[in-house]
């Protein structure tokens, strides 16, 4: 399936890209140009999720939307009538950046699936950019990753693959109705993949096998919902027991080509000095 704009961008589109300052959502934006309205609470025009009177303006003459739900909250109610506004207002495309064996998450697909519109549903697994981006950031620059994931494989995805699969779905087509389960080609053991990045940076950096009690402490102490908490603790705990080792084909499916490789993402980060 080609990842290269369809009809829709050549008819002249308005998509509304939310989180357009995050990890995917800047590479959707750039990717469409004049095409795409980059909304955030720090941008031009502002978007909030928990202020509903900055919906409407970011949803004024937009065709397709790029959905990216609340980060630390999953309530389902709040995009189900964000859903509703922009349907109302005229968007006929959604592409939904959802995720991988999150439950909580399933029942936000649901609402996306019966928004009456075209839709396509994006499941990837752990982001290649939690490293250098998120929360795993202050720990490789600490020395010491710690997580209950044992000695657990993962096909880690780079975000810049997850964009180009939303770019492809928004402008092209043959993507409505289809769900796509997006991680990189190969699986590699946490263990393995800290070690790849203390190698690239010249230091010790040890991974710490933690309870996941903890991690769940740290994110509701962080602002997150505890149902976010508790689902993450089981994804990690997924990873603990290997389910989540098998790679997907979504990238492939969508694009006709592989994933980026994780050594590769590592290479191009430490040379860009984000980790010192």
């Amino acid at each position: 399936m080609s990842g290269a704009p369809g009809h829709w961008l050549a008819r002249g589109m308005t998509i509304l890209v939310l989180g357009a300052t995050g990890k995917t959502g800047r590479h959707v934006a750039a990717a469409l140009g004049t095409a795409a309205r980059p909304v955030s609470r720090s941008t031009a025009i502002r978007f909030d999720w928990s202020d509903k009177s900055t919906w409407d303006t970011a949803l004024a003459g937009a065709t397709a939307l790029y959905l990216v739900p609340p980060a630390k909250d999953l309530d389902t109610a709040l995009v189900e009538e964000f859903l509703t506004r922009a349907v109302a207002a005229g968007v006929r495309r959604v592409v939904h950046l959802s995720a991988h064996g999150v439950g909580a998450a399933r029942r936000r697909e649901d609402v996306v699936r019966a928004s009456g519109v075209d839709w396509t549903i994006l499941r990837p697994r752990w982001f290649n950019q939690n490293f250098t981006e998120d929360f795993l950031l202050p720990m490789v620059l600490a020395g010491e990753v710690a997580l209950p994931v044992g000695p657990g494989a993962h096909p880690f995805i780079d975000a810049r693959d997850i964009a180009d699969v939303a770019v492809a779905a928004l402008t092209g087509d043959g993507h409505a109705g289809r769900v796509y389960e997006l991680s990189g080609a190969e699986a590699i053991s946490f263990p393995d993949a800290v070690a790849m990045v203390a190698e690239a940076v010249g230091r010790e950096i040890r991974l710490v096998d933690v309870p996941g009690s903890a991690v769940a402490a740290a994110l509701l102490a962080d602002g997150f919902s505890p149902e976010y908490a508790d689902d993450l603790g089981e994804a990690l705990v997924a990873i603990r027991d290997g389910r989540d080792a098998e790679p997907a084909t979504g990238v492939r499916d969508a694009l006709g080509r592989a994933p980026r490789r994780f050594a590769d993402y590592v290479k191009e980060s430490a040379a860009s000095g984000v980790w010192g």
